[in-house]
């Protein structure tokens, strides 16, 4: 197995960056719980990086052994040991999903199998969690997993995790719900990629805007008695476009909010009209696009990391124009020496996230939690 280490630390196999990233990943998240680097590097060990039937064998074999361990563990009453596997295991099997060209047979098998996972780990979660079906279009309703920070009989703050196009709810379990829990917040962890029951996604893609799915979110959360619905935010995931900034533009419920704020759609608005004047045609700034983003009225943090997509002094350009006439907008930019820095934060998860669920608990006035005084499930 070859691989090159470049200056910044990036494990890359030449043939196959996607895999690369993946791989990069799935190391990181093993600070969360989501992986053990040892199961990492081993079953590294036993692809052709060429192959993507042997990359879907190889992890989906690491998850079997991780989800047989969880079962074993359970049988022999040891449930924090089944759930830290299953938690692992959910993740191998998205890893196992993930190249873009795997027969659509395995994908199904893969994510049937990490969504299995993931509902053994919250059926066995204290306090339990709740698999939850949110209408939002007629064919088309989207899946979540409510986790409740403690057991209480108050309402209780809430984070809503969402991802962006391409990335799983299920990485929330391991990635975001212990910052939130610690925090005495809980969690809704959600995407747009469906229950997989109705319209394929990249059907709806072409037909639908992806911010309607943010108000349909709000209205379930709303709905619960076991929720403050004065201290609610959302934190979008991923950052590859700016559609939690585009559907929380017009819903003042939203105590809080960490998203790209708009300034991903600015890139590509200003990447446009330099492309329509080069041809002739002079295009200026769209008010639209101006009045959505001026018209977020919550909290708003921006994290971005010094070896994204965008460069931070674009970045800092962008957010200065989102920064007029507001009072609360942070912008976070994490540098190469301290990592945190790669798009979207997966080279140090841990990192962006203890910042990130400090600056939500501070916005939505609670602190850590002493667990020794928190009331248990039995």
């Amino acid at each position: 197995m070859r691989f090159d280490l470049n200056r910044d630390g990036w494990i890359c196999w030449p043939e196959r960056e996607d895999l690369s990233l993946e791989f990069m990943r799935l190391l990181a998240a093993a600070q969360e719980g989501g992986s053990t680097v040892s199961e990492c590097w081993l079953t590294a060990s036993r692809i052709d990086f060429t192959d993507d039937d042997c990359w879907y064998d190889e992890w989906s074999k690491t998850a079997d052994a991780n989800n047989d361990r969880g079962f074993a563990a359970f049988a022999a009453g040891n449930l924090v040991t089944a759930r830290s596997n299953w938690l692992r295991a959910l993740n191998y099997y998205s890893a196992a999903a993930y190249p873009f060209d795997l027969a659509p047979d395995k994908q199904r098998a893969a994510v049937s199998a990490m969504r299995e996972c993931a509902a053994n780990y919250l059926r066995h979660r204290r306090p339990r969690g709740e698999v939850v079906s949110i209408p939002w279009l007629s064919e088309f309703a989207l899946q979540g997993y409510y986790l409740p920070a403690h057991a209480t009989k108050g309402p209780a703050p809430v984070v809503i995790c969402i991802g962006e196009p391409g990335h799983r709810k299920e990485e929330y379990l391991f990635k975001l719900a212990p910052h939130a829990f610690e925090r005495g917040i809980s969690l809704l962890a959600v995407d747009v990629l469906g229950d997989e029951t109705g319209l394929p996604f990249e059907q709806l893609m072409r037909h639908q805007k992806l911010e309607s799915a943010i108000e349909p979110v709000m209205d379930y959360l709303v709905g619960r008695d076991d929720v403050d619905d004065g201290r609610i935010a959302i934190l979008g995931d991923g950052w590859s476009s700016s559609f939690v900034a585009r559907g929380i533009a017009y819903d003042p419920r939203f105590a809080a909010a960490v998203c790209d704020g708009g300034i991903w759609d600015l890139h590509e608005q200003a990447f446009l009209k330099r492309r329509m004047a080069s041809a002739g045609d002079d295009t200026g700034w769209s008010p639209e696009t101006s009045r959505i983003l001026r018209n977020i009225r919550c909290p708003l943090l921006i994290t971005v990391g010094g070896r994204g997509w965008l460069k931070t002094d674009r970045v800092t350009e962008l957010a200065d124009q989102l920064g007029v006439d507001r009072r609360d907008v942070t912008l976070k930019i994490f540098e190469r020496a301290e990592t945190a820095a790669a798009q979207g934060h997966i080279d140090n998860p841990t990192l962006a996230n203890e910042f990130i669920f400090d600056w939500i608990a501070s916005r939505l006035g609670t602190g850590c939690v002493s667990f020794d005084r928190q009331p248990q499930e039995s």
